[in-house]
């Protein structure tokens, strides 16, 4: 494939410059003239490390994944019930599946993060999930439509998606282990929650545990309470192969 440059390359140093061309060649994308390097810059840059960092387009960025998993789920399977299009949808979207296609690009090679903030292993996940929303922003930002995306994003979702249809917990590893407590101990699993520190440049996230009958069956970390009750809840469930049958 062959990068085009335009205007915006040349307010992005060389090196940075060669550096995400060399990431976004990974992608089958042909891409547009008018693509703006600045944009995807700032998509790869954490807010440890510049002022001007992918904040704005991770925003941007979550609304056109949540619109590009939409569509492909629309096109895919046009027949699944409306619970099941929105578990897949959270799943699909999971920081747990974003960062795990981020990572098979290498995109954390690329991302620019502080010091404080790179030894932070705990919050890789969601900054690998963060960038990847914001690629997605700037790609966008291109020419206005999915296009960009919808070649290289598909093959991802499609694996992801066929492997959880067949997965009996469906994504919704609380919902899982909930069922699991209660159909054998009658009780409820316990979720300790708790905001982790913005410290490191991080946006807010949260850690939580999951505990049962007074030991320790997971822990997890997200941008969200429930993302984190989530993350912690397919540990317990992986841990029991909750995800693998219906024992």
């Amino acid at each position: 494939m062959t990068v085009s440059h335009s205007h915006s390359a040349i307010a992005v140093e060389p090196q940075r410059l060669k550096q995400l061309q060399r990431l976004l060649t990974k992608l089958p994308l042909t891409i547009a003239p008018e693509l703006d390097w600045q944009q995807i810059d700032r998509a790869l840059t954490h807010p440890s490390a510049a002022e001007d960092h992918y904040d704005r387009l991770e925003f941007l960025g979550d609304a056109v994944l949540r619109l590009a998993i939409a569509d492909f789920l629309d096109r895919h399977y046009p027949d699944l019930s409306v619970g099941d299009c929105s578990a897949l949808r959270s799943e699909l979207g999971s920081d747990r599946t974003l960062a795990a296609i981020a990572a098979s690009y290498n995109l954390e090679r690329v991302l620019r993060v502080g010091k404080t903030a790179a030894n932070d292993r705990a919050g890789q996940q969601s900054r690998l999930a963060e960038a990847f929303e914001a690629l997605l922003g700037a790609l966008y930002l291109s020419q206005r439509n999915l296009d960009p995306i919808r070649s290289w994003l598909d093959p991802h979702l499609q694996q992801r998606a066929t492997a959880m249809l067949q997965d009996p917990t469906r994504g919704n590893y609380k919902a899982a282990l909930q069922e699991w407590t209660l159909q054998r101990y009658q009780e409820l699993p316990e979720y300790r929650t708790e905001q982790r520190s913005d410290a490191c440049g991080d946006p807010a996230a949260f850690a939580a545990e999951v505990w049962f009958r007074g030991e320790k069956l997971g822990s997890g970390v997200g941008r969200s309470i429930k993302a984190a009750q989530q993350a912690a809840a397919l540990v317990a469930c992986t841990a029991l192969e909750l995800t693998h049958s219906d024992s």
